[in-house]
């Protein structure tokens, strides 16, 4: 299990806690409609927790560095208090086994595209600007056994914030080529500065860039450097 998640004693400090710095049904309101279409998997009987409340604790414990359901059920337990401030939480902190069950049925790609709505929305507010795209193979991925090759994904990392916008698995780093716009036409990256290496210094992608997005290109200098604005072209 990873370190750095243990739960926090608060008897100490609840009657000293600042009140809270947003108003819940107003977080409540705006993270209902990034996941309203994302449908329950659980079935009726026996729910406990609501839904979108373990499935925000579990995104937002992953942030923060969890990697498994005990580290998100323990961060959860350090931040009782907060979570509180902006959750319904009726019946406490769910148990790891629930946070495994839930992300066990629910839907992925539904998953992606309301957390991708969400991230896009927090970077827009915020300012971001510096879009890097980048392909990793995943460490670990390979599987000696059925010897199926380790995945390989191209990314889109906003930079000064910290967050993954979007990834696009791909078959082999030869294939980042296809997976960058397909990975683009999933963001709105409008105005941003987007970086890519070598691997993306195609015509086609610089100008989906520009056209597209009205974004500005920088790419790697080990490669014959282009600029690319809005209005010009330099190659």
């Amino acid at each position: 299990m990873s370190k750095g998640f243990a739960p926090v004693s608060t008897s100490s400090k609840r009657s000293t806690l600042a009140a809270p710095a947003v108003e819940t049904q107003e977080v409540e309101s705006k993270w209902l409609s990034y996941f309203e279409d994302l449908d329950d998997p659980r079935s009726a009987k026996g729910r406990l927790h609501p839904f979108l409340s373990v499935v925000m604790i579990a995104i937002l414990a992953t942030i923060g560095g969890a990697t498994g359901w005990d580290d998100i059920e323990l961060y959860a337990e350090g931040h009782a208090q907060w979570l509180e401030t902006f959750l319904d939480l009726p019946w406490g902190i769910p148990h790891a086994d629930c946070y495994r069950r839930v992300f066990a049925r629910i839907e992925p790609d539904a998953l992606h595209r309301c957390f991708r709505r969400w991230v896009t929305e927090i970077v827009k507010d915020t300012g971001g600007q510096v879009i890097a795209i980048d392909g990793k193979t995943m460490r670990g991925s390979y599987d000696r056994a059925s010897k199926q090759s380790a995945l390989h994904v191209v990314s889109a990392w906003a930079s000064d914030h910290r967050l993954m916008l979007g990834q696009m698995k791909v078959d082999s780093k030869s294939n980042e080529i296809k997976a960058i716009p397909a990975l683009l036409e999933l963001l709105d990256l409008s105005g941003c500065i987007i970086t890519i290496d070598a691997m993306g210094t195609q015509t086609d992608i610089a100008t989906q860039i520009v056209t597209s997005l009205g974004g500005l290109c920088s790419v790697s200098q080990s490669e014959p450097s282009y600029a690319l604005s809005a209005g010009e072209r330099a190659l």
